[in-house]
């Protein structure tokens, strides 16, 4: 039996939840859901009070994120998504950044491939 993996993009982690469950039925070798950004840094931003906080970066408030570096800070503020000048876009509010992987027998990736575009995935 040979291995094949699948990367799906979704636009939710229950939706990528969701269908993971149905895969489950396959006997998937190994799955996982990750979100992902075009900026590095994962911690999200905490909420401190604009006014009287300390806010990092523009992107800090904007992007919900906590990013790594003074530079990294600066080019995300760079971003239209971050200005509110935007109205999302690929990779923005409205765009797919959930990642499903999946690993299975090649004996059931035809099934699993229809069951991740039933649920709205992009392959």
């Amino acid at each position: 039996m040979s291995e094949k993996n699948i990367l799906a993009y979704f636009k939710s982690p229950e939706a990528a939840e969701a269908v993971s469950r149905k895969l489950q039925s396959l006997r998937v070798i190994d799955m996982s859901i990750d979100r992902f950004s075009k900026y590095p840094g994962g911690a999200r931003y905490s909420g401190n009070n604009p006014l009287t906080g300390d806010i990092p970066s523009l992107a800090t408030m904007t992007l919900n994120s906590t990013l790594d570096s003074h530079s990294a800070g600066i080019l995300a503020a760079a971003d239209s998504s971050a200005s509110g000048m935007s109205h999302g876009g690929e990779g923005g509010p409205t765009g797919r950044d959930i990642l499903l992987t999946v690993v299975l027998d090649s004996e059931v990736f035809d099934q699993a491939l229809s069951l991740i575009e039933e649920a709205g995935g992009m392959l």
